[in-house]
């Protein structure tokens, strides 16, 4: 069994990747492999079966391996197109994966089996103060709905920076200049700054840029634990923290040490990602259009996400630097400044300064 897992993880080759189940079926040497391995399964099952009567473990053993048989089989021979089927490499290992399509319909039955009342909060549920994208995902049409303002002081509290001359996503160059929009911001802050990406290529590209162009402590997503970057972006109070997507949400850091949110792209969800791909083409046979209905709003959800890591206490105060220009130059781009907290706005980094030098005034 191990030896027919290991000779499949070959054939998926040496890169580390998510893919679709069509690279699966069009692999013969792949498709082949799983065959083989669910062939070793079930020679194994009626194995243990035999001996399942000996003990506990056994029979614990036996139960295990035909459940497993059972997952592979759902995941080899579904055809129902209500499942994502796709895949991921690890280094020495590798994940077969089912995900719905749609959840709404199971969500509801799992909410009729709870008799209760059902009660769903975030700062981040609404997109320019609608519900809809939320319920309708998880099938609550019809639910009541309400958004109360922030108890923070964004006016007050915070700037909202969006620079002229910025270069297109799709430029080669497009990290090099951010950097360089970047550059001044974190002089005017001293640090104190999380730099926000869309991917991890990005993220690297920055790092070593900015390795060579700040003198403030530099902290880079994988280099070390999350939970350790994040204590020693608050003890060092001047730090420039590089982080992809664990860092826009779930992460509380109040007071000085962080005073600056800089995000590189609006985040859109890869289009080469076999989940996502999958779920455009099925809302396109549907008729939906998948950019509106859930692109767009998963990535102003996620905006919102980002954002929300600058203001964390009625006392933080802030800079929000958003480097993509299709916020303005965008048909869409209104419904992410309209889902964006009411901060001030400018495009002028002399504003950027003079904020930092109200900073401990009275």
């Amino acid at each position: 069994m191990e030896h027919e897992i290991k000779d499949l993880r070959l054939a998926f080759g040496m890169e580390l990747r998510r893919g679709e189940w069509q690279d699966i079926e069009n692999n013969p040497k792949i498709f082949g492999g799983l065959r083989a391995v669910k062939e070793q399964m079930q020679r194994l099952a009626d194995q243990l079966k035999l001996a399942a009567v000996k003990t506990k473990a056994l029979e614990s053993c036996y139960k295990r391996a035909e459940e497993m048989i059972q997952k592979l089989n759902l995941i080899l021979d579904d055809r129902s197109g209500k499942w994502i089927r796709w895949y991921e490499t690890h280094r020495k290992t590798f994940t077969l994966s089912l995900t719905p399509l749609d959840i709404a319909s199971e969500f509801n039955g799992f909410m009729q089996q709870h008799q209760a009342a059902w009660i769903f909060t975030s700062a981040t549920l609404s997109i320019a103060n609608k519900f809809n994208y939320f319920t309708n995902n998880l099938g609550l049409g019809g639910t009541p709905s309400k958004s109360w303002g922030s108890p923070f002081d964004y006016s007050n509290q915070s700037l909202f920076y969006h620079p002229k001359g910025l270069p297109q996503p799709n430029d080669p160059d497009f990290i090099s200049f951010i950097v360089d929009f970047a550059l001044p911001v974190l002089l005017a802050s001293k640090g104190r700054a999380f730099f926000l990406f869309t991917s991890h290529r990005a993220l690297n590209e920055a790092a070593e840029l900015l390795e060579k162009k700040i003198k403030y402590p530099l902290l880079i997503q994988g280099s070390r634990p999350k939970a350790l970057l994040l204590e020693q972006f608050k003890e060092a109070g001047n730090a420039v923290l590089l982080g992809t997507s664990s860092f826009w949400e779930g992460v509380d850091v109040r007071g000085e040490a962080l005073s600056c949110v800089i995000i590189d792209k609006l985040p859109f969800a890869s289009p080469g990602d076999p989940v996502l791909k999958a779920r455009l083409e099925a809302m396109t046979q549907q008729g939906k259009n998948p950019f509106f209905e859930y692109q767009l709003p998963t990535a102003v959800i996620a905006l919102r996400q980002g954002i929300g890591r600058l203001i964390r206490d009625v006392t933080d105060r802030g800079v929000l630097m958003v480097c993509d220009p299709r916020l303005l130059k965008k048909y869409y781009g209104q419904l992410f400044l309209d889902s964006v907290p009411p901060m001030k706005r400018t495009r002028d980094i002399l504003d950027v300064e003079e904020f930092f030098k109200q900073e401990h005034l009275s």
